[in-house]
């Protein structure tokens, strides 16, 4: 029989995680046949110190914005036209920040391969008029394909530093979970596959939410005896929310909870990550989300206070807010001007069982 012809694949972003994974792709495309050993990477066209980031990554072979001292193979081409980047692929890899998919699926369709399948990369939610939405959810709906999602205790540097680290993939379909996971895997980044698809996406996005009281605690200098708490507490209010939103759609397996994208990604979020840190500082200093977020990020996007905004807004809507006080708190502080010791309170009111 004659060969496939090799899968085009596009990653869809090129920030501080999409480069780090455009490292691994690039890497693994070149000895696997069964992966076109061209890979392209679509780029927000943006000015760094006088020149183009497309053609600073082009012909320096190095994200110098998002990921600064690692280099990127020579076979991942930038390109910032994104349906030029996304023509003709089969496999798409999108880690974007949430609030761009809508678009950026708009301006996909009809480019891609007929047999093409996605991946989602995005730690995040979207908000639609019925409710919460998984951005994976809209990717299949706009782009009419299969999409598997990858989420783990992955720090975007130490990803591209090569230390090890554990993922996970959440896949309806096996089938695409395992190629996924053949582009991507690598001695010192170890996938394994799941079929509750929804619960790793979930996780991704709430442990985000808890990160943000952490970090709160961290400000407060509460002591690893309270942040091991909020850990705690936010785990069990992450558990209840999947449940409670997968209600109609498929079982939740809480064993996944016990895989990277679940425990492990929590627990590296509210010790390391952008969300603990900028809340710290939201705690130590008073000034508002947005201008930490400006001062501090290089343009890089906070996903804890607007993903604890989505879901208080489900929460409401079903009367729900008191099952869950530290997702409640944590939008409390951030939108509704309550003082960060308020955090302290809501642990302390904490129902014993949800």
């Amino acid at each position: 029989a004659a060969m496939a012809a090799p899968l085009k694949v596009c990653i869809v972003g090129s920030g501080n995680w999409g480069s780090a994974i455009a490292r691994i792709i690039g890497d693994n495309v070149r000895s696997l046949h069964r992966f076109a050993s061209t890979v392209k990477m679509w780029v927000f066209e943006e000015t760094v110190n006088g020149q183009k980031l497309s053609d600073i990554i082009n012909t320096q072979h190095e994200n110098v914005k998002y990921l600064p001292g690692y280099k990127l193979p020579e076979n991942v081409m930038a390109v910032p036209q994104l349906s030029e980047a996304a023509e003709g692929a089969d496999l798409l890899v999108f880690v974007v920040p949430h609030q761009f998919i809508h678009k950026i699926c708009e301006e996909m369709v009809g480019r891609v391969s007929s047999k093409a399948r996605g991946i989602s990369l995005i730690k995040g939610v979207d908000v639609g008029a019925d409710g919460l939405r998984l951005i994976s959810d809209i990717i299949r709906e706009k782009m009419e394909m299969d999409v598997s999602v990858l989420m783990g205790a992955n720090i975007a540097n130490e990803v591209a530093a090569q230390k090890f680290c554990e993922t996970t993939i959440g896949s309806r379909d096996l089938e695409n979970g395992l190629l996924f996971k053949e582009l991507l895997q690598t001695p010192n980044f170890r996938i394994t596959v799941v079929e509750d698809a929804d619960t790793v996406e979930l996780c991704g996005a709430l442990k985000n939410i808890v990160a943000v009281g952490a970090g709160f605690c961290d400000g407060l200098s509460c002591g690893d005896n309270t942040k091991a708490a909020v850990i705690r507490l936010g785990l069990m209010e992450m558990i209840a929310f999947t449940k409670l939103f997968c209600r109609d759609k498929q079982t939740v397996s809480t064993a996944t909870f016990l895989e990277s994208c679940g425990v492990a990604d929590l627990i590296t979020t509210c010790y390391g990550g952008r969300n603990r840190r900028v809340a710290e500082a939201f705690a130590l200093t008073g000034k508002s989300i947005e201008e930490l977020e400006r001062e501090m990020l290089n343009g890089q996007k906070l996903q804890g206070p607007t993903t604890s905004a989505e879901v208080h807004h489900i929460l409401r809507q079903k009367n729900l807010t008191d099952k869950f006080p530290l997702f409640t708190a944590v939008y409390q502080i951030c939108f509704e001007g309550k003082p960060v010791e308020d955090m302290i309170s809501c642990l302390q009111s904490h129902p014993e069982h949800m």
